[in-house]
């Protein structure tokens, strides 16, 4: 049975860090791409980074770029979101995919989804 399960998540303040883990289970780690969407309260789902299999390539949504930083520790089938000046908008509820295949941005191709972790960024 696959299990994602995040963790990490909490009420920080605007320009905090936090960094979400998400541990894998039920899978062999190494055969999927990891990513991280999010999703606000009243808005849809949004792709917020991903990393493939081999660890190679990262990619990331434009409004993280340069403050996220996505990775992955074979060792322990989890992968990471460090989420640094953390901002108000960035206020959702984070969830972890993996897709059996090469990365994507796009949420619907993925094959098994964690059940979130809520992040608040108070300004």
């Amino acid at each position: 049975q696959v299990q994602l399960v995040e963790s990490g998540g909490g009420l920080v303040q605007a320009g905090a860090s936090l960094r979400l883990s998400c541990a894998a289970s039920g899978v062999t780690f190494s055969s999927y791409s990891m990513g991280w969407f999010r999703q606000a309260p009243g808005k849809e789902r949004e792709f917020v980074a991903t990393v493939s299999r081999s660890d190679r390539y990262t990619y990331y949504a434009d409004s993280v770029k340069g403050r996220f930083t996505i990775s992955r520790d074979s060792a322990k089938n989890t992968v990471y979101l460090e989420m640094n000046s953390l901002k108000p908008e960035d206020t959702a509820v984070y969830y972890c995919a993996a897709l059996n295949g090469p990365t994507t941005r796009i949420a619907d191709r993925y094959d098994y989804w964690g059940q979130g972790t809520p992040v608040t960024v108070s300004s």
